[in-house]
């Protein structure tokens, strides 16, 4: 009985993340436009790209379980989603850039929960080719971060630097840290 408890479970988490990543193929493309930089912008269009991989892998996941990964809507994409609208209305230029990596963030933030907290049900559950898939996607979202953070210790500093003088520079205090030294 719990064993099937914790499929049914599966099962509703998996069409909540295909919702999400629907949800997030809509929306790239609107981040990507809006992004003055163009490593920022080349980081959400390759995202786009995995974004659709990953719905497939969930429609794949999901027709090995004979269910269907539509008929649930991810209330908390959307809501991710409209601050990260929000933010493309009230910001532009660099300040945009550094609001757009704080609303890709949270959304990675939010899919890597996901992501891992599925995959361990798959483990649970012996579904073997569901966690191969699984880990691939919640890998690929753990970079996706990353990128983000790199990307965040250029744009950061430019946004800064746009709004003072543009020969300014932070105060040493401010500046990002390499890994190294954060280590």
């Amino acid at each position: 009985m719990e064993h099937k408890d914790l499929m049914n479970l599966f099962v509703d988490e998996l069409k909540d993340l295909y919702s999400a990543e629907s949800q997030l193929i809509k929306a790239l493309p609107k981040m990507a436009k809006a992004a003055t930089s163009d490593d920022l912008r080349a980081g959400f269009e390759h995202h786009l790209d995995q974004t659709k991989e990953h719905a497939r892998r969930i429609e794949e996941i999901c027709a090995e379980l004979g269910e269907k990964p539509t008929g649930k809507k991810c209330g908390g994409m959307e809501g991710l989603i409209g601050e990260g609208k929000e933010m493309m209305d009230e910001f532009e230029g660099d300040l945009l850039d550094a609001a757009l990596i704080s609303a890709a963030q949270r959304v990675e933030h939010y899919e890597i929960a996901a992501y891992g907290t599925v995959r361990t049900y798959a483990e649970l559950l012996n579904q073997d080719r569901a966690v191969e898939l699984l880990e691939e996607t919640l890998e690929e979202e753990k970079e996706t971060d990353q990128k983000l953070t790199e990307l965040a210790a250029t744009i950061n500093v430019e946004a800064v630097n746009a709004e003072g003088s543009e020969d300014e520079e932070l105060p040493v205090a401010n500046k990002p840290k390499s890994k190294a030294a954060r280590a």
